[in-house]
């Protein structure tokens, strides 16, 4: 089914769902029609090979987490395995499995096996992407590392709420320089003088007071345009979503080509997502921003650091029963340390974990 074509004539969870079950069918030669479980669709008998799929996709930040997510719960490991499971370790009493458990909570019955009640499958590109494939019709999650209104500034209130947004964790963006340039002097910078580099003010590292080497150029790094990186950066570091960056000698799409661009050169700056950050090849360098210091490794999950951030997984109209299931997984004290806190990030507090479970569907167990 051509996605492109979807004119809105059918309502959009029923498309989604139905584009689901065709790929399922493929598999087990059963469709399933509807988002919900496939006992109350009526349409495929409970546990069926193949089942209904979710979808997620977008930012390359969320990635780590989601992907591990959509991992554990493929594999639907039994309550038994500690390592991966375990559910007596988080105060959960249950002989589940861990998909089982967690789909239970919202009417999906067992397959009867290591298959989990539904699939899940994540995609890679960015923030932008994902929320526009989401409001397409190609993914029920939309994963981005910037607020939609970030992402979208030219929408209007009532389109931004079709979003339900889910924030999963936080992340703390740290600024990175090349080895060469950390080895000579440059272990941290004032937010001036960030400001200055991408706006394109100051363009030789010479020109850094604690910089002992010699006249090097900046290689300033920046996120594609439309990443949730790049737009967060450009709102807690430059003041708009739209700020100039004249300074950016080169974009790269993905947190890991960052990291490969400062890593392999001797003059680079860049900003990525704190799960990337390596000491050795990319270190990450202070930041002095209205009086105070935010050192990687010590203060910079703290609500006052300009580039930290939340962590979204966006919904479209609500949230449907899949959604709901995957991810309560995630917002759990389960999920946040083993997929948020396992992927650098700084995990949501008990305070905010329960004002995202109150976002989702009440629980059927």
């Amino acid at each position: 089914m051509d996605v492109s074509m979807w004119d809105g004539s059918v309502d959009r969870r029923t498309f989604l769902a139905s584009t689901a079950g065709v790929a399922a069918a493929t598999l087990s030669g059963c469709i399933t029609t509807s988002a919900q479980p496939p006992d109350v669709a009526g349409n495929c008998e409970s546990g069926a090979a193949g089942g209904p799929t979710l979808r997620s996709g977008g930012s390359s930040t969320l990635f780590p987490i989601v992907q591990r997510a959509a991992s554990f719960w493929m594999s639907n490991y039994p309550p038994t395995d500690r390592e991966y499971w375990g559910p007596s370790q988080y105060g959960i009493e249950t002989d589940q499995r861990l998909a089982d458990y967690w789909a239970g909570k919202y009417g999906f019955e067992p397959t009867g096996s290591s298959s989990p009640p539904f699939q899940v499958t994540v995609g890679l590109s960015h923030s932008g992407t994902g929320l526009e494939k989401l409001m397409n019709g190609q993914v029920d999650v939309g994963n981005a590392s910037a607020p939609v209104a970030a992402e979208f500034p030219e929408m209007s209130e009532d389109e931004l709420a079709s979003f339900t947004n889910h924030v999963v964790g936080v992340d703390a963006q740290p600024l990175v320089v090349s080895p060469a340039v950390y080895d000579a002097g440059v272990t941290q910078l004032t937010a001036e003088q960030v400001r200055a580099i991408y706006r394109g003010e100051i363009t030789d590292w010479s020109e850094i007071s604690t910089y002992d080497g010699p006249e090097r150029s900046i290689q300033a790094v920046g996120r594609a345009e439309g990443s949730g990186t790049d737009t967060a950066f450009r709102v807690n570091m430059l003041g708009s979503a739209d700020a100039s960056m004249d300074g950016v000698d080169v974009r790269r799409g993905q947190n890991q080509q960052v990291k490969n661009t400062v890593a392999n050169s001797n003059n680079a700056i860049g900003y990525m997502a704190l799960a990337f950050v390596d000491q050795d090849s990319a270190p990450a360098i202070a930041l002095e921003f209205e009086e105070t210091v935010y050192r990687p490794g010590e203060n910079l999950a703290e609500k006052s650091y300009p580039l930290s951030r939340d962590l979204h997984c966006y919904t479209w109209e609500g949230t449907s029963a899949m959604e709901a299931a995957f991810l309560h997984m995630i917002v759990s004290e389960f999920g946040q340390r083993n997929f948020v806190s396992n992927a650098g990030y700084a995990m949501l507090t008990d305070e905010r974990r329960a004002e995202e479970l109150d976002k989702l569907p009440d629980t059927q167990a």
